[in-house]
């Protein structure tokens, strides 16, 4: 049932042209703010601001309160008003398939292993595309804006997934952008199975990627999966020693591959969790690596600190994520993304960025202060995807915005945002997150 939130601005911002009037929209999201608004917003960076929609774009961002007071449009009373986010990092093609194949317990090793017989048994071409579609409406209905999934890649899962991904791509289009990336591991590059994998991703216009950790031969590995995505012209996008173990050390060698290779595209690097198990000399020299090869990191707070250091019966020690605020400070393009939903790796999730902001601010600590953190589930995010204009709020850019009644950060962070009312191209989106039971027949 709409909230009354939801029903007032339904009321006032119908037509082609209205204002969202006294608003609060972090000013790291804004564009070419100007100095009247830089200079009135407050201590956690909230700038407050009249927002003009016409014709489905942001005509103009002007100083809160100095809106024409008879132009169509709705008092916000200093509610927030962020661009669409974007999930940089998720598994869609694992997706929901926790009512038939648990985690035994709770371990890495055991969700590894339930993937593997629920993939084997299950992961038909319907199969995954009904999941898929979950998961998609739950992030549509949320007011996610782009998508970046792996989807697992060896052996003939790979002749499924991806024509299916390639359908999903092409019915979402308009509604959510979508990425995938290939999920093998890195000897995959060492055999003829490397070159055939990234014509396949080649043609399907996707990311070129693999899960790393030390094995024999990865930096011969490395090399070829760099060369391969040379020569097909692919961004790279790479799970990341997502262990607790110190000596786990690959994203060193990825730094390292990158830079002999002279690699030129994106990189990205998802998990990196070994890193805040090292001692601090040898990450920080990991880091500085990491910020002259131009890597960017995505870290998966919810996902880790569910997985990384269970023991059955004893209390974790750590929070399993990485060391962003280490590698902001050296200016490395950092993200947060939602991972897995409601599989052996991760048994709950709603593909929503809200919650997943929410929880990276408390399990990292992105505020006192809060700086430009929101740009880790929008601007940043859109970047390493390539998509111009998204995550940010400006002038000339399509008003894709979710709105909420909450005010300063601690009531935006305090409680789900049920509320939130998502605007696409200027127009109210009216999607619910489906319901459970609409996947009961993959599990009987």
């Amino acid at each position: 049932m709409p909230s009354r939130f939801h029903a007032t601005i339904t009321g006032a911002c119908r037509g082609a042209k209205f204002w969202l009037k006294k608003a609060l929209v972090p000013l790291c999201l804004l564009e070419d703010a100007s100095p009247e608004v830089r200079a009135g917003a407050d201590s956690d960076g909230l700038a407050f601001v009249d927002l003009r929609i016409e014709h489905g774009r942001i005509s103009a961002v002007v100083p809160g309160g100095t809106a024409p007071c008879c132009s169509p449009g709705i008092n916000l009373e200093r509610g927030q008003v962020w661009p669409c986010p974007v999930d940089l990092h998720t598994h869609l093609d694992k997706g929901h398939i926790w009512p038939r194949r648990e985690n035994p317990d709770g371990t890495f090793a055991g969700a590894l292993d339930a993937v593997a017989r629920d993939r084997d048994a299950n992961w038909t071409a319907d199969d995954v595309t009904a999941r898929m579609e979950f998961g998609l409406r739950c992030a549509y209905a949320h007011g996610t804006r782009a998508v970046r999934t792996h989807l697992d890649s060896a052996g003939r899962q790979a002749e499924i997934s991806w024509p299916v991904f390639d359908r999903m791509r092409e019915r979402w289009k308009g509604r959510i952008d979508l990425q995938a990336v290939c999920l093998v591991t890195p000897e995959t590059y060492l055999t003829d199975e490397g070159d055939r994998i990234a014509e396949l991703v080649a043609r399907h216009g996707g990311v070129l990627g693999c899960v790393t950790y030390m094995v024999p031969r990865l930096d011969e590995a490395l090399d070829r999966l760099f060369a391969l995505a040379d020569k097909h012209g692919l961004d790279v996008d790479f799970h990341v020693d997502e262990t607790g173990d110190a000596e786990s050390v690959s994203l060193h060698h990825i730094a390292e591959a990158a830079l002999r290779n002279r690699f030129e595209r994106r990189i990205l690097c998802g998990h990196c969790c070994s890193l805040a198990t090292q001692e601090p000399e040898q990450a920080a020299s990991t880091l500085d690596l990491v910020a002259k090869a131009g890597i960017a990191v995505v870290t998966l707070p919810m996902c880790n600190l569910y997985l990384q250091d269970r023991v059955p019966g004893r209390t974790p020690r750590w929070r399993g994520v990485t060391l962003l605020h280490e590698m902001r400070a050296r200016n490395i393009p950092v993200a947060v993304a939602s991972d897995n939903c409601r599989d052996p790796f991760y048994g709950y999730g709603d593909h929503d960025m809200v919650e997943v902001y929410r929880e990276a601010t408390r399990i990292l600590h992105l505020d006192r202060p809060v700086g430009d953190w929101p740009r880790a589930v929008t601007a940043t995010p859109a970047g390493i995807m390539g998509l111009d204009g998204a995550g940010r709020i400006g002038v000339g850019q399509v008003a894709d915005l979710v709105v909420f009644r909450a005010r300063g950060y601690s009531e935006l962070l305090s409680r789900p945002q049920s509320d939130r009312v998502v605007l696409r191209a200027g127009q109210l989106l009216d999607a619910e997150v489906p319901d459970y039971r609409e996947l009961d027949e993959l599990f009987t």
